[in-house]
């Protein structure tokens, strides 16, 4: 099966984890946020496996330009789920959904490593 690695393709974290896929000959599927958005069940099912204090990004630009307001939406999982469809720039870089279903959320070589190898860290 298929990796999809979600992300933005001038992320730096992003191209770092593609090319560490891509020496690995991994099977990889790239969803760009920028071009592609994020669906609203593919929002859920993250938030629920990873919680919306993983997936929110409060260190980026786009969290940065947020209004007040718009910052305190991350505070309940509704919010943070209009805020993340609204601002998908604002999601945590790279959410990667596996093989098994299951969802990461950021680059972490050696977790990486075990789950190509088939253990599930």
């Amino acid at each position: 099966m298929t990796i999809i690695l979600f992300g933005i393709a001038n992320c730096d974290t992003v191209k770092r984890a593609r090319g560490w896929l891509s020496e690995r000959a991994a099977d990889v599927s790239f969803h760009d946020f920028k071009k592609q958005g994020v669906s609203a069940a593919d929002l859920e099912r993250w938030l629920l496996e990873l919680g919306r204090d993983r997936l929110v990004n409060r260190k980026g630009t786009t969290w940065r330009k947020l209004t007040a307001d718009e910052q305190a939406w991350a505070e309940t999982d509704a919010g943070a789920k209009r805020l993340l469809l609204a601002q998908p720039s604002a999601i945590k870089r790279p959410v990667v959904q596996w093989p098994d279903g299951h969802v990461t959320v950021g680059f972490e070589e050696a977790q990486w490593a075990a789950r190509l190898s088939g253990g599930t860290p």
